[in-house]
């Protein structure tokens, strides 16, 4: 065969290499050889089980595909430049080794098919990594957040002070962010559980196939309903998409904070030497790059997300070149993601926080302010009066130049007479968190009770992909025999 294209038969002609080169989807589709030549294995079993090729045949191509794929496992298999994709590339290695019955392969599937199997078994695989990489981040907020349960810091709004928080609530917050993220991808696993092969381009075909064969050899749940619809979908790679560039628009929120805080005007943490770097020009600088750089990279994801929605927006049935486009975004959101999720999650272990410095800064900005109108109300003053007075109070404070605690009782009771002494007993920061014991508030209990829950959510998580991932090694074994 050479490295004449597969199709070439038609063609009186050969490619202009401009045309070969533009058209050519090798650099990027390499990175699904190893599913393409299971998708092989599994069909060229099929078709000797069915009698479409003989037995023979069946076993010297499954045979090849082995050596291919083992090849390709230990990183040794290279396609050649010439050739327009993976799949060409070896279907093109396995004829060179076995002859023309290499040929018999491509019996009942079309490129079309096999790609999107291809695509769906990367794409498994590929989230199942994601979601790994999610459990062991939501893992190490977790664990912080447990060093930090009762320590007291400034909530904020508005980038304003706001209320006093813990700041194991905090950081469980965006635990609680990412395990959203997490449920989010395994809710995908049933549409990534449907098989495309046996559809062919997408009419299916002639030959008396067992899909179900197929299906259950490479871990699908059941083939595809509708042939059409099996080769032109691409909704998974959008969902994907989708749902990764949300999980890095939460590492960006996460990462802005830390550079924010690790800022001499705030003074909340250290980030390790390990996750920073220095000034080429300026000695003193430690730089928060790595967290800047997760920051920056959520928008390259996003940014895949849109290309792919303009790639498959208007696009007729059933399959079209542009739809080749859809690895690029794909694999490289993936790679991004993951990388992110790896680095934010040893950064964040080794994080140190300055939790008397955080303290020190809640006790300025009125953060207690709610809570004295709370007290006013339990004293039978309805809210909106109690937010009032408080109001008029913290304004006092300002032209004082003093904290809401630092006012002598009199003169809290010039602005409302059911202010008693026992007010100095709730003002305390520490006070206004212990307080905030509601499901899901910021005291330290339920903060505790909030960790456990997450504790056990990551048990969950790491043995749900513990064993989806045993499943699928299991898969490959049985293939490659």
């Amino acid at each position: 065969m050479g490295g004449k294209p597969l199709w070439s038969g038609r063609f009186s002609e050969g490619m202009d290499p401009d045309t070969l080169g533009f058209t050519t989807s090798i650099g990027v589709d390499r990175w699904l050889a190893f599913h393409d030549a299971m998708g092989s294995i599994a069909h060229a079993k099929m078709l000797g089980e069915c009698g479409i090729i003989p037995a023979g045949d069946a076993e010297a191509i499954v045979g090849g595909l082995r050596e291919i794929a083992k090849e390709i496992m230990d990183g040794a298999f290279e396609p050649g430049d010439e050739v327009e994709d993976i799949h060409s590339a070896i279907e093109v290695a396995l004829t060179e080794r076995i002859g023309p019955v290499g040929g018999k392969l491509h019996t009942a599937r079309s490129r079309n098919d096999q790609v999107a199997t291809d695509l769906k078994m990367y794409a498994t695989d590929a989230v199942l990594d994601v979601m790994s990489s999610l459990v062991e981040l939501i893992a190490a907020l977790t664990e912080k957040a447990s060093e930090h349960a009762g320590d007291v810091m400034p909530g904020f709004t508005h980038l304003q002070h706001a209320q006093p928080v813990t700041l194991g609530h905090h950081l469980m917050a965006h635990a609680f962010r990412l395990e959203s993220d997490l449920n989010m991808f395994m809710s995908m696993m049933p549409m990534l559980s449907v098989c495309p092969l046996g559809s062919a381009a997408l009419a299916g075909t002639t030959f008396p196939i067992d899909r179900e064969m197929t299906s259950d050899a490479l871990g699908f749940v059941e083939p595809s309903q509708n042939s059409m619809h099996a080769v032109a979908d691409r909704d998974f790679v959008l969902e994907a998409l989708h749902r990764m560039s949300m999980t890095m628009l939460h590492l960006s929120s996460l990462s802005e904070e830390l550079v924010l805080w690790s800022s001499p005007e705030f003074g909340f943490v250290e980030i390790a030497d390990a996750y920073s770097t220095g000034s080429s020009i300026m000695p003193q600088k430690k730089n928060p790059d790595i967290a800047e750089l997760i920051r920056g990279r959520s928008g390259a994801v996003a940014g895949n997300m849109l290309s792919m929605t303009m790639t498959v927006k208007g696009l007729p049935l059933t399959y079209n070149r542009d739809m080749q486009e859809d690895k690029k975004p794909l694999l490289e959101s993936f790679s991004v993601t993951v990388g992110c999720l790896e680095m934010a999650a040893a950064m964040i272990s080794t994080c140190e926080f300055d939790v008397e410095r955080m303290k020190s800064v809640s006790e300025d900005g009125f953060l207690n302010a709610t809570d004295l109108a709370d007290y006013l109300v339990t004293k039978g003053v309805p809210f909106r009066e109690a937010h009032g007075i408080v109001g008029a109070i913290v304004r006092e404070c300002i032209e004082r130049k003093c904290r809401i605690e630092d006012l002598p009782l009199d003169a809290l009771r010039k602005h409302s007479e059911s202010i008693g002494k026992d007010v100095f007993d709730i003002l305390p920061v520490e006070k206004c968190v212990e307080r905030r014991n509601s499901f899901g508030g910021t005291s330290p209990e339920s903060v505790r009770a909030q960790i456990e829950y997450m504790e056990s959510s990551v048990e969950l998580g790491r043995a749900y992909v513990d064993d989806a991932v045993s499943e699928r090694e299991a898969l490959w074994e049985a293939l490659l025999g």
